[in-house]
């Protein structure tokens, strides 16, 4: 059937050459869009709504003939406007293009808004013009009447999500509502650069390749490069450059950047995602914690949600301050036992009984990572900050004030996922060489995840980082609570995907 179409619609292309029409055009000089257009003609009445005319352009996504008069909707990026074709207005010759359009081909569209006798808002055709033939049909599916609403209601010919996903040019030319996720996300990503540059962050620029990855817990890629002759890793993180920056005099800096983590693909998880890292010298992870409430509050507002929003059939309220609660006291009301004093069998025990395995060789580290996963986290619907992480599940953070064994760090969650992760970041340089060695010892007992000793990073730290807060933001995560998606994939416009 595929072939069929394309074959018609390659003949149609010749046909249009042969007429002397350009079917690919180089550029059109468009004076309107259809949703302002049509604002603004209702907004002058019926008097002087005629003095809305321009050019137009779009896709052609439904064309209904009536012998010398057609209707055409055009979609554009801000949605969709009738066009209303005559022959006795085009002239033959531009009206007898009309049989060799599809659905799909772009096309502009010269003239003046009327309101037809249905009371639709249409662009009166003068002239026409094609700018693009489609060769390919998009999926649009079909159209029918819903039983309780009455309401028009498009069912996809893509509907299956992972050919969404691996066809996403056409997902979205079929789906205005998936192209209005992605424009949420711009809209968030500018909200948080402006407040950092509001409040005198500086924008940098770090590694991507990078001789050593650090800076989280995490399985990098590995390249080589050929010239130098020298094994480099996508970072997994930009923090320890970032920092760099601070023990240099660069007093508040962030990125918004790409990582690179080589794990498992879920829902949430994506090998490449974007993070948000900032840090500000003479700060704390209290004053992270605020900033992390501003950003969000922030994001809010530029995604159209407020202070409350429904995700996935959830209520989320994101009213400051935000509740928060021990990461140790949680998890020991949630299992019944001290995480950090319980035999580890007792541990292991838990976790798998919660459905987690493969946890033979796990450390305590890794058995309270994997406990809270499963037994607080779900819980965490509400906009949540957990406090006071175990040393042996930070090595980069300061031990916090008065708790030995617990760190000044945080994590926010929502809607039973993790938002953002913040430290009062380790500048005591004996202390970070002492956490870093441990983690090093885990590493060559064969934790793949666990952070290298950067020789480079503990010099910079000797030159002295002064005081200095620390977070990061996951994008992804943060678009896909703000608009309601189910999975990482529907808020990264073409998500890592297994072979086909």
């Amino acid at each position: 059937m595929l072939s069929r179409i394309r074959q018609a619609r390659l003949e149609k292309l010749e046909e249009l050459r042969a007429r002397g029409v350009e079917p690919f055009a180089y550029s059109y000089g468009v004076t309107r869009h259809a949703t302002p257009s049509a604002a603004e003609f209702e907004a002058l009445g019926e008097g002087r709504g005629g003095e809305v005319e321009g050019r137009w352009a779009g896709r052609m996504v439904a064309l209904r003939s009536h012998g010398g008069s057609s209707f055409a909707d055009l979609e554009d990026h801000t949605g969709r406007l009738q066009a209303h074709f005559r022959r006795n207005v085009l002239g033959e010759e531009l009206y007898s293009l009309l049989p060799l359009l599809d659905l799909g081909d772009w096309i502009g569209v010269e003239g003046a808004l009327f309101r037809t006798r249905a009371g639709e808002v249409t662009i009166g055709a003068t002239d026409l013009a094609l700018l693009c033939k489609s060769l390919r049909p998009l999926p649009f599916g079909k159209v029918a009447q819903d039983a309780e609403s009455g309401a028009a209601v498009t069912h996809s010919g893509l509907s299956a999500r992972e050919a969404r996903y691996r066809k996403r040019y056409a997902d979205l030319a079929v789906h205005p509502e998936r192209r209005e996720v992605f424009r949420a996300r711009a809209r968030v990503v500018s909200a948080i650069r402006a407040h950092l540059d509001g409040l005198g962050y500086l924008e940098v620029e770090t590694p991507v390749l990078q001789p050593l990855y650090g800076g989280a817990t995490a399985r990098p890629f590995r390249t080589h490069h050929h010239a130098l002759d020298r094994t480099l890793y996508l970072r997994i993180a930009d923090e320890l450059y970032l920092k760099r920056l601070i023990v240099g005099g660069m007093h508040r800096v962030y990125e918004i950047a790409k990582d690179f983590r080589n794990e498992g693909i879920d829902r949430y998880h994506n090998p490449e995602f974007t993070m948000l890292e900032c840090y500000q010298a003479f700060a704390d992870y209290e004053t992270m914690m605020g900033l992390v409430e501003q950003l969000v509050s922030e994001s809010a507002t530029a995604a159209g949600c407020g202070e409350e929003l429904s995700y996935q059939g959830s209520r989320v309220h994101l009213e400051t301050p935000f509740q928060q609660i021990s990461f140790v006291g949680s998890l020991a009301e949630a299992i019944g036992a001290d995480p950090m004093t319980a035999p580890l069998p007792d541990l292991r025990a838990s976790a798998e009984a919660l459905g987690a395995r493969d946890l033979a060789a796990a450390d305590r580290g890794k058995l309270l990572d994997k406990l809270f996963g499963l037994a607080v986290q779900p819980a965490l619907v509400q906009p949540t900050f957990v406090v006071s992480y175990p040393a042996l599940l930070s090595p980069l953070a300061k031990e916090k004030r008065g708790a030995p064994g617990i760190t000044e760090r945080f994590e926010l969650f929502a809607a039973g996922q993790e938002i953002a992760n913040a430290f009062s970041e380790q500048n005591d340089p004996v202390a970070q060489r002492t956490a870093l060695e441990e983690q090093a010892a885990l590493r060559a007992a064969g934790d793949l995840e666990a952070h290298a000793v950067d020789e480079d990073y503990l010099m910079a730290l000797e030159h002295g980082l002064p005081p200095t807060g620390g977070v990061g933001i996951g994008i992804d995560r943060l678009v896909m609570l703000l608009t309601d998606q189910p999975s990482i994939r529907d808020v990264i416009t073409f998500p890592t995907l297994r072979s086909p």
